[in-house]
């Protein structure tokens, strides 16, 4: 195949990639900024699928983000490649404090607690949430009885304040991106197409010289 990889890479190797990718985040940063800039649409088009991806990574469906990035900007009419690279806000890096934040905003507006101290408690509810749904899975094929707590207690205490959470925080980021990608796209759009335009005259000028020399060398009738 034309694009196969030549090296193939260990599923250790692909893990680590994503948590800190070859040549470091500040080569991913200006990577996903180039592809930005040369994504047809006008500025506002692909900002309105930016707003799409990084709202996205304030949501609790990990794994599926690019799915429901896509469908956002499908939504709301924006550029679906700009909404895939939008969530990558959402790394290693910045899902620490958007969790956080999220569920901090999410239990306020529903009424109930979290306690920022409590992170053995926190991991210790996506293990049984994972533990619950091994053992119901198994149950299907055996005698086993399945028991929901965990996923039960994930859900009220994690999932739903998570997911309740991020939406105005998502909102508010995914805004502010909006407005900060508008005008640096429109800059670099109007500067690109300066260029083309200069080029092209170059290229209209050197034909027409072209053009008046071998004019010049024509022989007289």
């Amino acid at each position: 195949m034309v694009f196969k990889r030549r090296d193939k890479r260990s599923v250790t190797k692909i893990v680590a990639d994503g948590i800190y990718p070859k040549g470091g985040w500040t080569r991913a940063f200006h990577y996903v900024k180039h592809r930005l800039r040369r994504l047809p649409g006008t500025p506002e088009f692909i900002a309105r699928g930016i707003w799409a991806g990084v709202f996205t990574t304030f949501c609790p469906f990990y794994g599926m983000h690019f799915l429901v990035a896509a469908l956002i900007a499908r939504v709301i009419n924006g550029n679906l490649l700009a909404a895939l690279l939008g969530t990558f806000f959402g790394n290693p890096l910045t899902y620490l404090p958007i969790g956080m934040v999220s569920l901090k905003t999410g239990h306020f507006l529903l009424g109930t607690e979290f306690h920022e101290g409590a992170k053995q408690s926190l991991a210790s509810k996506f293990a049984n949430a994972g533990a619950d749904l091994w053992h119901n899975f198994v149950s299907m094929f055996t005698d086993s009885e399945m028991d929901w707590t965990g996923l039960s207690v994930f859900f009220e205490e994690v999932f739903f304040p998570y997911l309740v959470g991020g939406i105005i925080p998502g909102i508010i980021t995914a805004t502010i991106a909006y407005y900060l990608t508008v005008p640096v796209i429109r800059a670099y759009q109007k500067r690109r197409a300066a260029r083309f335009r200069k080029k092209v005259a170059a290229a209209q000028a050197k034909a027409q010289k072209a053009a008046a020399k071998h004019q010049g060398n024509l022989p007289q009738g």
